[in-house]
């Protein structure tokens, strides 16, 4: 019941960009739960770990495995769930507030946080792609068993 809110914004704020990033409408549904599933994730990693960058990264693999699920199972592109699925783990509020402290002055706290949007932006990279490769090489490895029978 903790993260049950949480999971519910995360919907409704995946499925809005579903809808501006024209995800077909069977689609929608399944973008949904993947950023709510992903967010939801982040927060329980985050709480456990109190590493925002590490929560970023488990985090956008849950959303890059349940991007390559749905694909399959909607047989449309990974793209389709995951683009849509990684914008609530997107660090827009520390990339502002680094722009802001900039403004400031305060360069200190500008490069501190600024960093850590750079390094929470790699996580969520780096976990998708690995999530990708994972895909393509079991997927390959299945088709060379295939065609080997």
């Amino acid at each position: 019941m903790l993260y049950f809110k949480d999971f519910i914004f995360a919907f409704i704020s995946t499925v809005g960009f579903s809808v501006f990033f024209n995800v077909p409408k069977k689609s929608i549904f399944y973008a949904g739960i993947t950023g709510a599933v992903g967010w939801t994730v982040y927060l329980l990693i985050k709480n456990i770990t109190q590493s925002m960058t590490f929560a970023n990264f488990i985090g956008a693999i849950s959303i890059g495995v349940l991007g390559e699920i749905f694909a399959r199972l909607d047989k449309k592109p990974v793209t389709i769930f995951v683009i849509p699925g990684i914008v609530p783990l997107v660090p827009g509020y520390g990339i502002y507030l680094s722009m802001e402290k900039l403004i400031n002055q305060d360069f200190y706290k500008a490069v501190e946080v600024g960093t850590e949007a750079i390094f929470i932006g790699g996580a969520i990279s780096v976990g998708i792609i690995l999530v990708s490769s994972v895909a393509k090489v079991l997927k390959k490895r299945k088709l060379k068993v295939e065609v080997n029978k």
